[in-house]
């Protein structure tokens, strides 16, 4: 797999944790580095661990479907693109929120932007990918799109607001085609 692709998959992986940093930035009163690093690095080190995880799940049952891997990967990419373009889609809540940057909100955010990256490491396992270099990219990245999205939250969510998570649900779809077509060609 190229550069190229893993850093498309990271950035499409961290936009999902790019709109919450949004959304946490543009909410939060105290504009210091604290929220910032420890939003960032929960989300970035979930996004790591988590295509290790799923790729180690993965790892078992290769060889029972491996003339299907290309399916399942396109399946759960397109799976998780979609659900990311319907949240996109979504009308969002007026609702103010308390500080998400500690305790079992920052928990509960983290694996819940990162779940997508279960799947993905599931689907390198499928498709015979090594893991490591892809999933420190992509904790790398997504570390990166936190941060840029709390310290640049008002603006951004003024700007883009939720078309962010419309925009990472069209990547992962496209990643999905692409494993397809190089399968099925």
């Amino acid at each position: 797999m190229s550069l190229i692709t893993i850093f498309l998959l990271a950035v499409g992986l961290g936009l999902d944790a790019f709109s919450v940093a949004i959304a946490i930035g543009a909410a939060s009163q105290r504009k210091t580095w604290a929220p910032v690093l420890r939003l960032s690095f929960a989300f970035g080190l979930f996004q790591f661990f988590m295509p290790l995880a799923g790729w180690l799940a993965g790892s078992t049952v290769v060889e029972r479907i491996a003339r299907y891997d290309h399916w399942v990967a396109f399946g759960l990419l397109a799976a998780i693109g979609g659900k990311m373009i319907w949240e996109g889609l979504e009308k969002e809540a007026d609702t103010e929120k308390p500080d998400q940057t500690m305790g079992w909100p920052l928990l509960l955010l983290s694996l819940a932007t990162s779940i997508d990256a279960l799947a993905v490491g599931f689907s390198f396992s499928l498709l015979n990918i090594p893991i490591w270099f892809p999933a420190a990219v992509i904790g790398v990245v997504c570390f990166l799109m936190t941060a840029a999205g709390m310290i640049f939250g008002k603006t951004l969510a003024k700007l883009l607001g939720k078309k962010v998570e419309i925009l990472g649900g069209l990547v992962l779809i496209g990643i999905g085609v692409k494993i397809l077509i190089e399968h099925i060609g």
